[in-house]
């Protein structure tokens, strides 16, 4: 197939009739109908779609307008429309195709009136695509999908070869509804229409933009923003999550920025706000195995190496932010962080502040300010999406680092929402059975452990021979976060002994992990145990200086342990108040600990249990046979290992 110049549009057609009877005034009456009791098959392209009619009408007599709650759920026979949507296709191709209803027929009852819900059947029962929205036509097309506009978009995805899919629709009389005085007699018809396209081997910069369905764009005349509140530009690369920013209308490399913080660090010491020389640069830049640019995937294949970071400084009131001077504080990286005028750009069309960038957390901009000799630093958006400024060696706010695609990068999978993200080619690894799990990414999920902590993602490969994890959210018990004392005694030197090394080495690893997982823990590992203070580099967590060549000699060892102040996956992966504030085991001095704030106001406090007590992210290192069986490292399909032979 020559990908570049076939598209394989699919239109597929079921007509679902639902016809609705008033009687009197006090009550409705429906048919949902179906005729016949053949097998029906329909195929277009590399898309087939399967449904099966019955040879008599199925009815509903008396049938009041329901609630959500009971239109969802309903499962006697004509309550629902099942329908299976497959592909037989040869090859690597991925075809993009969407679900939709279009009313047909003279209907006498407003659409309004009526409610669609879609699910899909697995193995575990119904999975919800779609929650219960009242009929509705989008007012433009989907040249994703090939949707054409005045349909009501249900459902939108992807699909590999010899992939199949079975959905169940359902569609019944809004609560809200009020029978009386309508005259009966009443009718509404839609039919269910699938879409799909062959986009396999586009440029992400192309694919991203037209896709926008639910966002929309703003072009300032150098770059294209993608804006809006919940657009689909999500991607997936190198174990993380990604939200597509911009395209450059001349170079078509693709700006990103990941959906939440990776780590914490001081942007730099005090008064010093220049992006060029920060801690914050080095950090993003490190190549080695504790700096971001170093974990990541082939960054010389996907990301511009050399990318223009524009630093300029700006006190400019969020929304009047003009696009900063080319010659401005121009910075070359291959990994940076928004400006303030690019965050500023992302929620056009959006209401105070809520576009897609404000994630709930406290996050660093590359825009440095001086307010006064108090204020002077660099400005962070906060957990309500407005802007501050604090000194750089005061809070510490996460780290959100942002690259730029090459042009020549290619979305190979995914519609860009968050559950089905761009993948892009080269990046999309599928029958990963067999494969050593110390080949992987920082980021990608694994499954491990026990019951509701059983989800957790690769840090790095510091030991250089296996692989070091945590857990992907503190731990919980009974749903709740658990929390601990860092040490009853107020020790702030973390090992297996004192209170919360006890548990992690002892009740974490028995009712937590389990015997099938335990074995594939290294016996000892090395626990770094440096001291950061305020505005000094992270680098003295783990190295006697800054130059990261010697480690320091203030160790521990135990089977497991914490992250480091500063180390990659050390951030938080879901919006405050939806998760909780954990230990590091890095000292800020000899009396107080660091901890990771769960709104993204990193500090450190006494590990005093009468002044405060955190949640726990436990970190450890698996063994370097551990082999991957199944799953593609997502969070929706995590890792499952085991122990070779």
């Amino acid at each position: 197939m020559n990908l570049k110049k076939k598209e394989n549009i699919i239109i597929i057609a079921i007509l679902v009739v639902m016809l609705i009877a008033i009687i009197g005034v006090s009550y409705a009456a429906f048919s949902f109908s179906k005729q016949g009791s053949v097998p029906n098959k329909i195929t277009t392209g590399s898309i087939t779609m399967t449904y099966t009619e019955s040879d008599n009408t199925i009815s509903l007599g008396n049938a009041l307008p329901t609630t959500d709650e009971t239109g969802t759920t309903r499962l006697k026979d004509g309550e629902y429309f099942d329908f299976t949507v497959s592909s037989e296709i040869t090859g690597d191709v991925n075809i993009n195709y969407e679900i939709s209803a279009k009313e047909v027929g003279d209907g006498t009852i407003d659409g309004s009136n009526i409610k669609l819900y879609l699910t899909r059947l697995t193995d575990n029962g119904e999975e919800q695509l779609m929650s219960p929205e009242t009929y509705n036509e989008e007012s433009t097309s989907n040249t994703f999908t090939g949707r054409p506009a005045g349909e009501m978009s249900l459902y939108t995805s992807s699909m590999n070869s010899s992939e199949s899919n079975n959905y169940r629709l359902r569609m019944y009389v809004d609560e809200n509804y009020n029978p009386q005085g309508d005259g009966g007699n009443l009718t509404f018809a839609v039919k269910v229409n699938v879409y799909g396209k062959d986009r396999v081997g586009e440029e992400a910069s192309k694919v991203i933009i037209e896709n926008l369905n639910s966002g929309s764009t703003y072009d300032d005349g150098y770059d294209t923003f993608i804006t809006g509140e919940d657009p689909n530009n999500y991607v997936w690369y190198s174990g993380k999550l990604w939200r597509a920013v911009s395209v450059n209308n001349e170079a078509k490399t693709t700006k990103l920025v990941t959906q939440w913080g990776i780590s914490t660090i001081s942007y730099n010491t005090s008064n010093q706000t220049a992006f060029e020389g920060s801690y914050m640069e080095s950090w993003l830049n490190d190549t080695s195995v504790d700096g971001f640019l170093g974990n990541l995937r082939e960054p010389e294949k996907f990301i511009v190496m050399d990318a223009k970071w524009n630093a300029t400084e700006d006190e400019t009131s969020l929304g009047s932010i003009t696009r900063p001077s080319d010659d401005g504080a121009i910075v070359e990286d291959a990994v940076g962080l928004i400006n303030i005028y690019e965050y500023q750009e992302s929620f056009r069309g959006a209401s105070s502040w809520t576009g897609y960038l404000n994630n709930g957390l406290y996050w660093y901009t590359l825009t440095s300010t001086y307010l006064s000799p108090a204020v002077n630093g660099n400005r962070f958006v906060s957990n309500n999406g407005s802007v501050y400024v604090t000194p750089n060696d005061s809070n510490n706010q996460f780290i959100r680092p942002s690259l730029n695609l090459k042009p020549n990068i290619k979305i190979v999978s995914g519609n860009g929402t968050i559950d089905n993200p761009y993948r892009l080619e080269g990046d999309n690894d599928t029958n990963l059975s067999g494969t050593l799990l110390n080949t992987r990414y920082s980021g990608e999920y694994i499954r491990f452990g026990n019951e509701e902590n059983n989800l957790y993602r690769i840090v790095s490969h510091e030991n250089e021979i296996g692989t070091k994890i945590t857990s992907a959210e503190p731990l919980k018990e009974n749903r709740e976060f658990k929390i601990l004392n860092f040490d009853d005694n107020g020790n702030s030197n973390y090992s297996s002994t004192n209170t919360i090394g006890t548990f992690l080495n002892g009740e974490y690893l028995t009712n937590y992990v389990g015997s099938d997982y335990v074995n594939m823990i290294e016996d000892n590992t090395t626990w770094y145990l440096g001291t950061v203070g305020r505005g000094i580099n992270y680098k003295l967590a783990k190295y006697v200086d800054t130059t990261g060549n010697t480690l320091i000699s203030s160790i521990t060892t135990a089977k497991v342990g914490l992250l480091r102040y500063g180390e990659l996956m050390s951030g938080q992966f879901d919006k405050y108040n939806n998760n909780r504030s954990y230990w590091t085991l890095t000292k800020s001095d000899d009396l107080t600990i660091r901890y990771v704030g769960n709104d993204g106001n990193s500090n450190q406090v006494s590990p005093s249990p009468k002044v405060s007590v955190y949640s726990i992210r436990p970190s450890l290192n698996l063994k370097s046979n551990v082999v991957i069986t199944g799953g593609i490292g997502t969070k929706n399909n995590p890792f499952t290992i085991k122990l070779a032979d």
